[in-house]
C-alpha cells in the first residue's frame, strides 16, 4: 500500500507551499483509517524538506514517481521513501531512501546491530544500511512485478542531520559488506546521494512503475526459492525421519489449498523434531510459491537456526534474515500470509508482555495468515506471560471460525532416542507421572549426577576437547550482572557456588543470540532462554537453590526467593503451585538438551539424594 505518491514535480510544489506533511497526513487517515502520531508529522514535516533539496538539486525529471511511507506488502513495515525513474540505457528503476534524524550512534558487537537514542533512551537497532537493504530485498524477493517486469531495485540510507565522527562508528568494519549493499550517506555528502539518484532514475517516466509496484502480487520469486533450496542442500541437521516425514506432508497438503482459514497443531515433547520440520515446511510452502514465514517467540532461538541454515556466510544470511520474523510482528497484519510456520509457540505472548502492543499472539497469527501452523508442547512454558497452550490455540481457532487440524510426534530423536530418559525426568520432576522406572540404554546416553559443579565443568571440558558440542547450563538461581555494570559479554562470574569455590559468568549479553553457536559461549553457563529448541551432544546441568526437595513431603518445590527471574515470577509469590511449574518446565528443558548425555550438579543436597535414589531404580 503506498501512503503518499506523486510526481516529483508534485512533491517539490507541494514541499515548497509548505503542504507536503498535511498531505502525507491527509493520505494516512485515508488510506489506514486512523490519525498519524504528532511524532511522525514532525517527521515528514522535517525530512520531506531535506529530502526534496536531495531530489530538486539532483536534476531528475518531473516525472519521476515519488512514493512515501509505502507499506510493504504481508509486512508491518513502511518505507520512508522511494523515488522511481529511468537511466540513460532506459532501465526502470526504483531506490529506496531510508532516512534517519540520528545525531549519534555507537557501534556495537553483533552484526547489522548498532545503538542510537531512540525515544529519550539508548536503545538497540539495526543498522540504517541494513534496515534498507532488507527492504529492497523483501521487494526483489516477494514483489512479482519487480521480478517478472525486470524492474532495478536500488536502496540508500540517508542521516541528514549526522555528522561524520573519527573513527565513525556507523561505518566500523563489521557494516561493511552492508553499507556496499545499501550505500549510507551523511550529512556532508548530499552531493554524492544526488548523483546516486540522478544515475539510477534521473532520466523520469517514474509514475507507472509506481503503480506496477503496488498491484504486485506477494509471491516468493524463483531466486529465492533456489536461495533456500541451496540452504537445505547437504546439511543432514535437516533430514526428516519417519514420522516428521508423515507430519511435514500433512502440513504441506493442507496448506496447499489455501481455500479457507486452517490451523495446524503439530504437538511434541522435546527430540521429536519439531524444528526440523518447521523448517523444512518453511522451504517447501516457499517453493510452492506460497507467501510464508517462520515465526518463533525467542531471538536467540531464530538466530541459531539462521546461523545453522547459512553456515556463516554474510550475504546468504542477510537475505535469510527476512524469512524469520517475531511473534510480535502480526498486530493489525489481517490477511497479510499465506502461512505462518511457529515454532516454540508454547513461547507466545499475552497483552502486556514486554515490547508487544497487542493482546493475543495467537489470534493476532490466525488473523495474519490463511494456515497457520503451530509447534508447541504444553511442558516447555517456563513463564507467567506465555499464553502458547494447544487449548488456547484450538479456542482461539473456534472464536476465529478456523479449521482446525492436529498431529502428534511420538518418535523421540533426543538424548539418543532415550524415551525412558525423558519419561523418567517428567517423573522425577513431578511434572507428570510416568511410572518410568524401567529406565533407557545407559551406552547410548549417558547421565551422570555428580558430586561437585567443578566435576560437572572436568566432564564438559573434556567433551569440547573432543570435539564435541558440549555446553554448561543452569537454571536461574543467580542473579545477572548488567552490561551497564561492565559485564557485557560475560566478564563478571555471576554463577557463585562458595562451597565448592567455583565461578563462573552467565552467557555474555553481547552474544546471547547466537550463544549456543558462538566460541565464547564454552566458557560462559547458558540459560534456558538461549537454548530453548536447541541442541547439544553433551550438556551439564547445574540444578540451583531455586528447585529444592521438602524432605517431609517428598516433593519438589521452587524457592520463591531463589529464583531470580523477576519476570519469570511476577504475580507468582502467592502462586506456589504455578512457580512450581514453570521452574520444573525450565530443568526439564534443560535436561534434555543434550543428544548424548547429559551431566547434573543439584546444590540443594536433599534434592541430589533424591534423584540419586530414583537413578538407582533404573535398570542396568
Amino acid at each position: 500500500m503506498i501512503i503518499y505518491s506523486s510526481s516529483v514535480a508534485d512533491f517539490k510544489e507541494a514541499v515548497d507551499d509548505n503542504k507536503i506533511a498535511n498531505s502525507i497526513e491527509s493520505a494516512f487517515i485515508e488510506k489506514l483509517g486512523k490519525r498519524p502520531s504528532v511524532s511522525e508529522w514532525r517527521s515528514w514535516n522535517n525530512s520531506m524538506q531535506f529530502m526534496e533539496r536531495i531530489v530538486r538539486n539532483s536534476k531528475v525529471a518531473d516525472d519521476c514517481g515519488v512514493m512515501i511511507e509505502f507499506n510493504i506488502p504481508a509486512t508491518s513495515k513502511r518505507v520512508d521513501f522511494i523515488i522511481s525513474g529511468e537511466d540513460e540505457q532506459g532501465s526502470r528503476n526504483f531506490i529506496i531512501v531510508e532516512m534517519k534524524q540520528w545525531q549519534e550512534a555507537w557501534a556495537t558487537d553483533k552484526e547489522d546491530v548498532v545503538k542510537t537514542s531512540i525515544n529519550g533512551a539508548v536503545r538497540e537497532t539495526t543498522h540504517p544500511s541494513y534496515q534498507a537493504w532488507s527492504y529492497r530485498q523483501y521487494m526483489m524477493d516477494m514483489n512479482t512485478a519487480v521480478y517478472e517486469k525486470d524492474i532495478g531495485a536500488r536502496s540508500v540510507a540517508f542521516l541528514h542531520n549526522y555528522r561524520e565522527k573519527q573513527p565513525e562508528p556507523l561505518k566500523s568494519r563489521q557494516y561493511e559488506k552492508t553499507i556496499q549493499e545499501a550505500p549510507m550517506f551523511l550529512q556532508h555528502e548530499t552531493k554524492k546521494l544526488q548523483e546516486f539518484i540522478f544515475r539510477y532514475v534521473g532520466k523520469g517516466k517514474g509514475m507507472e512503475l509506481l503503480y506496477d509496484i503496488e498491484n504486485g502480487r506477494i509471491a516468493p520469486s524463483k531466486s529465492l526459492v533456489e536461495h533456500i533450496h541451496s540452504l537445505f542442500e547437504g546439511n543432514s541437521s535437516f533430514i526428516l525421519l519417519d514420522e516428521q516425514k508423515v507430519a511435514y506432508e500433512t502440513i504441506m497438503t493442507l496448506a496447499k489449498k489455501q481455500d479457507r482459514k486452517r490451523t495446524i497443531i503439530i504437538k511434541g515433547g522435546p527430540g521429536t523434531g519439531k524444528s526440523v520440520i518447521s523448517i523444512n515446511a518453511l522451504g517447501g510452502l516457499l517453493r510452492e510459491g506460497l507467501n510464508t514465514k517462520f515465526v518463533a517467540p525467542n531471538s536467540s532461538f531464530r538466530n541459531v537456526l539462521i546461523e545453522m541454515l547459512t553456515e556463516q556466510s554474510s550475504k546468504s544470511k542477510m537475505r535469510t534474515k527476512s524469512l524469520f520474523m517475531g511473534s510480535g510482528s502480526f498486530v493489525d497484519a489481517e490477511n497479510q500470509f499465506d502461512v505462518l510456520v511457529v515454532d516454540e509457540a508454547h513461547r507466545l505472548k499475552g497483552k502486556g508482555s514486554y515490547m508487544y502492543k497487542g493482546v493475543n499472539q495467537i489470534e493476532d497469527i490466525m488473523k495474519s495468515a490463511n494456515t497457520s501452523v503451530f509447534f508447541i508442547d504444553d511442558n516447555q512454558r517456563i513463564r507467567p506471560d506465555d499464553i502458547g497452550t494447544i487449548d488456547g490455540i484450538k479456542r482461539a481457532a473456534q472464536e476465529l471460525g478456523v479449521e482446525v487440524h492436529e498431529y502428534t510426534l511420538f518418535s523421540q530423536f533426543r538424548c539418543s532416542g532415550a524415551e525412558g530418559y525423558l519419561n523418567w525426568v517428567d517423573d522425577v520432576l513431578g511434572i507428570q507421572d510416568t511410572g518410568n522406572y524401567g529406565g533407557w540404554d545407559k551406552d547410548a546416553f549417558d547421565f551422570r549426577i555428580v558430586e561437585s559443579p567443578n566435576r560437572l565443568k572436568e566432564l564438559i571440558e573434556d567433551k569440547q576437547k573432543n570435539g564435541h558440542r558440549a555446553r554448561m547450563l543452569a537454571g536461574y538461581a543467580w542473579n545477572w550482572t548488567t552490561p551497564k555494570e561492565g559485564n557485557s559479554n560475560g566478564q563478571i562470574d555471576d554463577v557463585i557456588i562458595e562451597e565448592h569455590g567455583f565461578r563462573m559468568p552467565w552467557n555474555g549479553y553481547l552474544i546471547r543470540e547466537s550463544w549456543a553457536v558462538h566460541p565464547d559461549g564454552v566458557n560462559q553457563v547458558g540459560c534456558v532462554h538461549t537454548t530453548q529448541g536447541l541442541e547439544f551432544d553433551y550438556v551439564g546441568v547445574i540444578i540451583g537453590h531455586d528447585l529444592k526437595l521438602n524432605p517431609e513431603t517428598g516433593q519438589l518445590y521452587a524457592d520463591y526467593n531463589e529464583y531470580k527471574d523477576k519476570t519469570g515470577k511476577k504475580g507468582l509469590k502467592q502462586d506456589p503451585e504455578r512457580l512450581n511449574a514453570l521452574v520444573k518446565n525450565i530443568y526439564k528443558v534443560l535436561l534434555s538438551r543434550g543428544m548424548k548425555g547429559c551431566y547434573v550438579y543439584c546444590r540443594d543436597q536433599e534434592l541430589a539424594a533424591y534423584m540419586k535414589r530414583r537413578l538407582a531404580l533404573t535398570s542396568q
